[in-house]
């Protein structure tokens, strides 16, 4: 395989010239330009003027096919008229953007996740996919006593002390694959939480199995990506022993299904791999392209987080009583925000009618690029399951895990993804793709065509 020395950087930048100049401006209103580190890359990020269905159109008046899709969110593409049309008759209807108060979008989102999610027996609402997983291990802290979590190496579970760690970690600083060592992502981290954060070997069930069995007195809960980062899944072996084994230690097994709820499936990953977690967390997709989080499970779990009056935090009368301390606390303004879970319900009643097309267009994509670098003699995988894979440029059969992933030849890759930009193909260089209802026939041929020019220019 011989690539040619032709920049994608430099092709990306003569395009974006405008980009560019708002990136200095916004760099005197936010630390390096960006309110939010996963939205910058080098030598800096596409600034986006406007979207619609597939299709996102930046500052320069450059069109893209949108593959990042709000990092998965997005799945009715930019502004779908059935979701604008909820978002307005919900307005209408309730005359308030925020109630404040409970209200009846809160039971029918509820008790549509409960006919598609049946692990989730009772729900409660976040308002990111972060504080979801914050929640669920809350809970999970409440109801086994037990101080520690244990995490996946290369999963991401939101950006806090807890779970930052080991997401993406150096392989010098790792140790040994059978046993990872926790490897803080962050300045600013407190070590106690390295400390009190069990670190998995993904896919590796003997070496998973024999942590497990020496920690159990300490792990309150394990928290997975049932496919790590949205495109490497698990072994159906490997979560289905997972799921014996923790019920037996009594450690609670907690799905984080942010990026995979709604995306293997209606049902998420639960219900392509036939388990049932004890908690699980869901985000992005079930928004509707607004912020949300759910953390849901069984029925005698979440009933920990149900409120007490002789506890609360903000009840100044609560000292002659009991303690806040004696109830598990979760609260949030916008918990449930009405608006939100109308966007949310549309956006799952359009799916149940064109998930199956979703799908469908995926594998199209896949085998399409598949192909085409097969045809330039550049060994790659499509590694992912339903609406989400990563186009992973390797000559290993198989990708289990975050360290068989750093074999991947990430030079070949940026270089094709900055080229692909300068042909309107839009995702973070080095991201993986994910689908939406709007990518159709019309959507796949064109990135088809711009895969085929970018891979002969640089392969001939």
């Amino acid at each position: 395989m011989q690539m040619k020395n032709i920049s994608g950087m430099d092709a990306f930048k003569k395009k974006t010239q405008t980009s560019y100049t708002f990136s200095q401006r916004a760099k005197q209103v936010m630390p390096g330009g960006v309110t939010a580190n996963i939205k910058f890359f080098e030598p800096y990020p596409i600034v986006m003027k406007s979207g619609s269905g597939a299709y996102l159109t930046d500052v320069d008046g450059n069109e893209y096919i949108d593959y990042l899709l709000s990092y998965g969110a997005s799945m009715t593409g930019h502004g779908h008229p059935k979701i604008t049309e909820a978002i307005e008759a919900q307005l209408s209807q309730d005359g308030t953007y925020l109630f404040g108060t409970p209200h009846e979008w809160e039971v029918v989102m509820g008790e549509k996740i409960q006919k598609l999610y049946p692990s989730m027996e009772k729900v409660r609402y976040t308002n990111s996919g972060t504080e979801a997983t914050l929640l669920a291990t809350r809970i999970a802290h409440a109801y086994t006593g037990k101080a520690k979590i244990a995490k996946f190496e290369g999963h991401y579970h939101g950006g806090y002390d807890q779970m930052l760690l080991s997401v993406n970690p150096p392989l010098d600083l790792a140790g040994p694959q059978s046993n990872p060592t926790a490897v803080p992502e962050s300045k600013g981290m407190h070590p106690y939480h390295a400390e009190h954060t069990v670190i998995l070997p993904f896919n590796q069930w003997d070496e998973t199995k024999e942590i497990l069995n020496n920690r159990q007195g300490e792990i309150a809960a394990v928290i997975m990506e049932p496919i790590q980062s949205g495109f490497i899944p698990a072994k159906r072996p490997f979560v289905e022993n997972l799921r014996k084994l923790s019920a037996e230690l009594g450690i609670l097994l907690i799905f984080d299904e942010v990026k995979t709820g709604f995306r293997l499936g209606l049902g998420g990953a639960q219900e392509v791999y036939g388990v049932r977690p004890d908690l699980t967390t869901l985000g992005k997709v079930v928004g509707g392209g607004f912020p949300i989080g759910m953390v849901g499970g069984k029925k005698g779990i979440m009933e920990i987080s149900a409120p007490s009056a002789a506890s609360d935090v903000f009840d100044s009368s609560q000292s002659k009583k009991s303690r806040a301390q004696d109830v598990l606390f979760h609260s949030g303004t916008y918990n449930g925000h009405p608006t939100i879970l109308a966007a949310g319900l549309a956006t799952i009643e359009l799916l149940e009618q064109e998930m199956a097309s979703v799908l469908q267009n995926t594998e199209r994509l896949k085998k399409g690029i598949t192909d085409l670098f097969a045809a330039k003699g550049v060994p790659a995988l499509m590694v992912g399951e339903g609406s989400i894979f990563n186009p992973v440029i390797t000559e290993q059969s198989d990708i289990r895990d975050y360290r068989d992933l750093q074999a991947a030849n990430f030079k070949v890759r940026k270089e094709v993804d900055y080229h692909l930009l300068a042909h309107g193909i839009y995702t973070k260089p080095l991201n993986r793709y994910s689908m939406a209802t709007v990518h159709g026939k019309k959507e796949i041929d064109r990135t088809l065509e711009a895969y085929e020019t970018v891979l002969t220019t640089l392969f001939g």
